[in-house]
């Protein structure tokens, strides 16, 4: 299986079971590895032969900036289901990272997979 990735998405959303976390909106960043065949797009030169991540991107950018979820789980879980479903990806595996979250780390958060490595 070919991976199609995508690094470094940056999305502002309300996140967090505290007070303070549901008055304002915190910076998730997003790593995503996307299960694909690219072989007919090689073959084609054709961006309707491939996964285009662009549309992922874009797609999540809009579902995650409108989410008000509380757990960075709830929030990965969901945006593996979009990519799964809404792209026809096979697998995909997510880490979602909340910068900032504890005192004195730099990264927290989930790494997720879900589907199959067929």
């Amino acid at each position: 299986m070919d991976i199609i990735y995508l690094n470094d998405l940056r999305i502002d959303t309300v996140i967090g079971i505290y007070d303070w976390e549901r008055r304002t909106r915190q910076t998730v960043i997003l790593d995503l590895e996307m299960g694909a065949d690219i072989r007919a797009a090689a073959a084609s030169d054709d961006i309707e032969h491939t996964l285009d991540y662009k549309a992922v991107a874009k797609r999540l950018l809009e579902f995650v900036s409108a989410s008000e979820y509380q757990l960075v789980e709830t929030l990965a879980e969901k945006i593996a289901e979009i990519i799964i479903n809404e792209f026809n990806v096979p697998w995909v595996r997510l880490r979602l990272n909340k910068q900032g979250a504890l005192r004195g780390v730099r990264d927290v958060g989930v790494i997720i997979e879900r589907g199959t490595d067929a």
